[in-house]
């Protein structure tokens, strides 16, 4: 196998530079996040820009001539393409040969290492590069378990940590031969994210006690100098990689969520004069997180502001077409008309010009089947999602959503059990225990359910986790608690009958029959 990775290149083509040798992509200053092999892919490409490269060269190239799937090629292929600001319809860089291959047709010039350097180091020297908006640096964990051969563990835990949030589609993500010249030393987190040009830093630290290891991970804002996230793992070394594995998607799924809410503050407070698509959609995001009718309501018209600012913008479609699916839910829409009608059309819309957006495909799925009745496309979309974003607890609850609907609800609770264990203190915990009520009740274990719908609740107190409670406890018979959970309900919505209630419109006739009939047993009137 040719052995592309070893030579010392680094090459020029637009604004981008390819330093083969440190194994880092920028475009201008800006480091941009590849997974490993991405980057290979990358590499050899710019390298064999003069032929047409077939799938069999890829394979043996950077798989070693292992078998691999054709979508896990494709993934890698639009990886690249993305962090190029290219895509298969442009197809500006890579162009597609069929039933050939792939070449880069960009014109590549070679250039010193100096050359690609010298910028980037001398605002180092200054400590003025300019801060990313959108970015983070994940710092060698420091080994405190005072043996020096111990490091291999903790550098391979911010090896994964990097590949996993790497996944996140809006967030950059410093690689990993800039982040480790700070190992071993002595740093201050807010210097270091000058010198890096990110807004966020990981940091962290290992510990290790004859076969037990413990992890701990602090994540900070340094520009403002607050600290939004920390926690500590426990595993055993029985099978060191799963350990790594398993907290990378720990820490991933955790830190989303925060660094999320930190961007939606940040956007809150900014002039209005000064916000761009990005911010407006963010704003979106945040009154869509009040689950209110006037914060949806706002939600859909600031994602509107986005899509006028860019008309291509696919998680505005994607915002707009969700809080179209919960106004429909929570009966501030009817159940047919222009809004739901929007609603399809701009989740279609988002897969169309987002299909590589974990966010966009989630949130699409999940709309075309509350709004539309389609599951299958829902379920494909969610599953493209994980295979993006596997730690993502927001999707993993949203796919047990669909597998309810299909009436498949032993594997829904394993799916909102892990977004639960992924993320147990994200803002949509309550949807995960909702979803696990609906797959309870779904599949006639009443007391489980009515278990984590009561949890929903005490997390928000919302009309669709009343609703599941209200049926779960009209099976089992308990009529105190139906009245009292009728009577809330009667608070929010006077006209409480089943007619009234909108159900989405993928759920299937077995799992909606057994909802509306604990509805009946707990009193709620058909008309």
């Amino acid at each position: 196998m040719e052995d592309f990775r070893g030579q010392a290149l680094a090459l020029a083509f637009g604004e981008h530079r390819l330093d083969i040798t440190r194994r880092e992509l920028r475009r201008g200053r800006e480091l941009i996040a590849l997974e490993p092999k991405a980057f290979d892919l990358l590499a050899f490409l710019v390298q064999h820009r003069d032929r047409v490269v077939s799938k069999g060269d890829l394979l043996e190239a950077i798989w070693g001539g292992r078998i691999v799937s054709d979508s896990a090629l494709t993934t890698r292929i639009n990886a690249v393409r993305r962090a190029l600001g290219d895509d298969g319809a442009a197809q500006r860089l890579i162009r597609t040969f069929i039933r050939k291959g792939i070449r880069f047709v960009a014109e590549v010039t070679e250039v010193s290492d100096h050359a690609v350097t010298s910028v980037v180091d001398e605002a180092l020297d200054r400590g003025d590069t300019p801060v990313d908006k959108h970015s983070i640096a994940v710092l060698p964990f420091q080994n405190l378990t005072g043996d020096p051969e111990q490091d291999y563990f903790a550098d391979g835990m911010t090896d994964e940590l990097i590949i996993a949030i790497a996944r996140f589609p809006w967030l950059s993500v410093i690689a990993r031969n800039s982040s480790f010249t700070y190992k071993g030393k002595a740093v201050d987190a807010i210097k270091v994210a000058r010198q890096l040009g990110v807004r966020y830093v990981l940091e962290g630290s290992v510990r290790k006690a004859g076969n037990r290891v413990r992890v701990t991970g602090e994540l900070i804002d340094t520009t403002m100098a607050l600290h939004i996230w920390g926690e500590r793992f426990d595993g055993n070394l029985e099978d060191i990689f799963d350990l790594q594995d398993r907290i990378a998607s720990s820490v991933a799924g955790a830190i989303e969520p925060k660094l999320l809410l930190s961007e939606m503050e940040r956007a809150h407070h900014k002039p209005t004069k000064s916000l761009d698509a990005y911010d407006f959609y963010l704003r979106a995001q945040a009154q869509a997180y009040k689950l209110t009718r006037e914060g949806m309501a706002e939600s859909i018209r600031l994602a509107g502001q986005a899509l006028r600012l860019d008309p291509g913008y696919g998680m505005a479609m994607a915002r707009i077409a969700l809080s179209r699916a919960m106004q429909m839910l929570r009966r501030w829409i009817p159940n047919t008309g222009p809004e739901v009608d929007e609603g399809i059309l701009m989740a279609r819309r988002a897969l169309a010009a987002a299909g590589n957006d974990p966010w966009a495909l989630d949130w699409a799925g999940l709309t075309l089947s509350i709004l539309a009745g389609d599951n299958d496309a829902a379920l494909s979309a969610i599953d493209r999602a994980l295979v993006l974003n596997p730690n993502c607890a927001e999707t993993y609850g949203d796919r047990a959503l669909i597998l309810v609907f299909l009436n498949r609800p032993e594997e829904a609770i394993l799916s909102a059990q892990r977004a639960i264990r992924l993320s147990p203190f994200h803002p949509a915990t309550f949807a995960f225990c909702t979803a696990l009520a609906l797959a309870y009740l779904a599949a006639g274990r009443y007391e489980h359910g009515l278990r984590w719908a009561e949890a929903a609740l005490r997390e928000n107190s919302g009309i669709i986790a009343l609703r599941i409670k209200l049926s779960l406890c009209g099976h089992l018979g308990r009529h105190d608690e139906a009245e009292e959970s009728l009577r809330r309900l009667r608070e929010i919505h006077p006209e409480s009958t089943l007619a009234g209630f909108a159900l989405p419109k993928g759920l299937a006739a077995p799992v909606a029959e057994r909802l509306q009939e604990g509805l009946r047993k707990a009193g709620v009137p058909e008309t």
